[in-house]
């Protein structure tokens, strides 16, 4: 059993969308999918099989580096606002145990994409969305899994 849904958002994911200024219906349920897909809402921590993702949306170390060097060093006004919270760049391992770092940076990760996010209640947008822009064509993740995981972590936890 994973985190409960409602507790999830409204302790993890709205905090990190306020703490980003980047708040949203279809942000919110982007990432719940996103939670519920890579990690089934938290039941796992590490990747299984011993890969490289960490923390309940099962981001790569390698991943962490590219957004911070990338995009969070290059926004300052980014920057400032998690200085708040981490005034030292924690390191990716931290994802594991601090859920609100997990979540920005997976917050992080979408807004890089350029494309416009889908509607919060088009699941199948959604899971198209995460598919492209975060599990990528080569990932093994697919859109139906998402849906499938949506489904029962994220409808049948509420």
């Amino acid at each position: 059993m994973g985190i409960q849904v409602k507790q999830f958002r409204e302790n993890v994911i709205r905090p990190a969308l306020e703490l980003l200024h980047m708040e949203s219906p279809t942000a919110e349920a982007l990432m719940l999918g996103t939670a519920a897909q890579e990690s089934r809402m938290g039941q796992y921590l590490r990747q299984v099989g011993g890969g490289p993702a960490l923390g309940v949306f099962q981001m790569e170390p390698a991943t962490y580096q590219d957004i911070w060097r990338n995009f969070i060093e290059t926004h300052p006004e980014i920057l400032q606002l998690l200085a708040t919270r981490w005034p030292v760049k924690p390191p990716p391992e931290q994802m594991v145990t601090d859920l609100l770092l997990a979540a920005v940076m997976c917050r992080l990760h979408y807004r890089r994409v350029k494309a416009a996010l889908p509607q919060a209640d088009d699941l199948a947008g959604l899971a198209n969305y995460w598919k492209r822009y975060y599990n990528t064509p080569k990932g093994a993740g697919t859109e139906s899994e998402f849906i499938r995981n949506w489904q029962q972590s994220v409808e049948g936890g509420k």
